[in-house]
């Protein structure tokens, strides 16, 4: 896995590990192996098969943004499987679609570009982080029918496109066990056909005995 390494950042890490958190991690003894993984493979900062077959199966995720004075914010955002679309190996965008107008994200965003997207697999007990800077884009009706889909039945307003300045998908200790319904469903319907027989096959051997 090749790092590209960020302009700005000797690795694209130090986005997240600042003097003040590596300090922490050096009082609690994490440092010197954080060390070595950023010297060796470390953080990706593009979009690699793996990330990209990651965000294809996902139906929703959180995006947290700041506003200029650094209150934090966290918006959970939805779609249909693959809401959140690849544009190229650097840049996400997905559809923002009408909610209960507090436009809280979309104004944060106006002041402040830095954001950061968390992708959670609970079924498989996987996430992902991956931070960046985000733009509202309004207008653009051919990257809004790009990014959304024609069955959701909900109206597109306005488009967030996502620049990736570092991903981790890191630690799957602690998340819960949680299957989606439309996965789940099939499952079920299959057990209880199949006890469905078996209890028509029982009854038949029952009356053939009584018979």
């Amino acid at each position: 896995m090749t790092t590209h390494l960020l302009a700005d950042f000797a690795s694209p890490s130090d986005i997240a590990f600042t003097p003040a958190v590596k300090a922490r991690q050096e009082e609690h003894g994490s440092r010197a192996g954080y060390a070595k993984f950023e010297s060796t493979r470390g953080w990706e900062s593009r979009v690699t098969p793996v990330l990209a077959d990651f965000i294809a199966e996902q139906t929703s995720m959180y995006m947290a943004t700041a506003n200029a004075q650094g209150q934090p914010y966290m918006q959970h955002r939805g779609g249909p499987r693959g809401f959140l679309h690849v544009l190229d190996e650097q840049t996400l965008a997905f559809a923002d679609y009408a909610g209960n107008k507090q436009y809280i994200t979309a104004g944060n965003l106006d002041e402040n570009p830095k954001a950061q997207l968390f992708l959670m697999d609970y079924a498989n007990a996987q996430r992902i982080k991956i931070w960046g800077e985000a733009k509202v884009v309004t207008g653009d009706s051919d990257l809004a029918a790009r990014v959304s889909s024609p069955d959701y039945q909900a109206r597109v307003e306005r488009v967030i496109v996502f620049t990736i300045k570092a991903w981790d998908a890191n630690c799957p200790k602690h998340i819960p066990k949680l299957l989606k319904v439309e996965d789940v469903i099939p499952a079920i319907q299959a057990r209880d056909q199949k006890i469905a027989a078996l209890e028509a096959r029982l009854k038949e051997l029952e009356q053939k005995l009584a018979g």
